[in-house]
Order: structure tokens, then sequence, then C-alpha cells
């Protein structure tokens, strides 16, 4: 039998050599490379054709989130669990509308790591169970029509512009803080503007200081 290869992503050294082991632990499954960035995932992916990539959602230059769309287009036949410490609606909400195959909470990762791998691995889909009320919660909102809130219209990245562009920061800083170009900070905060349906900065700051996203 062919194996199964495993991509892992995290900027922690200690814990993603932790992963590693029981990875390797799993019978059939081979690690094929390791990330500790979004950005040298995405160069990984260029020279490696994973099965599934496990990746942790906050890591620095890119973050998971962005890195699982331009992840989905560099490899789309990839499955992707999410391995974070994060249990937030929020986070969960932009995993699934990324298309992910399971989200996992770290200090779950020894008990079910294996489980969600070989869910994975069979076509299936694994949750884990901690996060099982922000899933029902997110189901009923969906049924019921309220979706998530104008708030979530905004990716992560667009919200840490927003929330900088809150506390005065020019273009340059904002780009500089957040290893990315002045450029892009421009059309972040046109389509911040877009999403919620305002015309300035001012209104911006408002909106910002309102959603207690300047704390």
């Amino acid at each position: 039998m062919r194996p199964f290869r495993v991509l892992l992503a995290d900027d922690h050294a200690m814990f993603r050599q932790g992963v590693r082991r029981l990875l390797e632990k799993i019978p059939g499954v081979e690690v094929v490379g390791e990330a500790g960035d979004g950005l040298e995932l995405l160069k990984l992916l260029q020279r490696v054709t994973p099965h599934l990539v496990v990746l942790d959602l906050s890591m620095p230059r890119l973050r998971g989130v962005e890195a699982l769309y331009e992840l989905k287009s560099a490899c789309p036949a990839a499955k992707v669990l999410v391995l974070t410490m994060h249990k937030e609606r929020e986070y969960l909400y932009h995993a699934l509308k990324a298309g992910v195959a399971g989200f996992l909470v770290k200090e779950d990762a020894v008990e079910e790591l294996e489980a969600a791998v070989q869910a994975l691995r069979q076509g299936k889909k694994y949750f884990s169970p901690r996060i099982a009320p922000e899933m029902q919660e997110m189901l009923a909102d969906e049924y019921q029509g309220r979706g998530g809130g104008v708030e979530e219209v905004l990716t992560l990245r667009e919200k840490q512009v927003l929330k900088l562009i809150a506390e005065g920061r020019s273009s340059k800083e904002i780009a500089d803080l957040l290893f990315i170009s002045p450029r892009t900070v421009h059309n972040h905060r046109a389509n911040i503007l877009r999403k919620l349906r305002l015309k300035r900065i001012t209104d911006l700051v408002r909106y910002a200081v309102e959603k207690g996203l300047t704390g």
C-alpha cells in the first residue's frame, strides 16, 4: 500500500516535533515535510504533493487562515486538518469556509490525532468533540438564516488591518507589522470598506471602536 503522505505546518518547533512523532506512529503514514510558517508551507508545496496537510492557524508571515486558500489553489487535492489552540467560533467559521476536512484542538492532539488522520484518510471528516457546541450553534444560525454576523464577513487578516487602522497606524507601519506590502494593505482597506459598506476611514475607526477591536 502506498504511504499516506502528510505535511506538517506549525511555528512551534517543539510542538511540531511532538506531532511528527505521533504521526509517524500511525501505520502507513509518512511525514514528507515540515514548515514553520505559511510562506514556507507554500514553498514546500512546490516540491512535495501531500495527501494531507496538518495546519496551525496562528503562524508568522502568512497566517494559517490565509495559507488555507493559497494551499487549496496550489494543491487542491490535499486535505487539510486544522490543529490549533483556538476554539473560538471565528476560527472555526473561517476554516469551514475554506473547506477544511478536519478541525482538532491542540490539547486533544495526543488522544485524537490518529483518529482524525484515519478518518480523513478514509474520505471522512473529523471535528473534535470539544468544538461540538460551536458547530451546533453555527448550524443553528445557518438554519435560522442568521449567518455569522457582519464582522465575520471579514477575514482574520482584514480584522488585523482594521485594528491597526483604528490604532492610527499608517499603511507602511501596518505593512511592516504584518510582513506585507503597502499595496496589499491598500487592497485590504478597500475590501474592508466594501464588505462593511462604509465610505471613509473615520467610519472604519468608529466601527472598530464599537466592536471592541481596538483593545
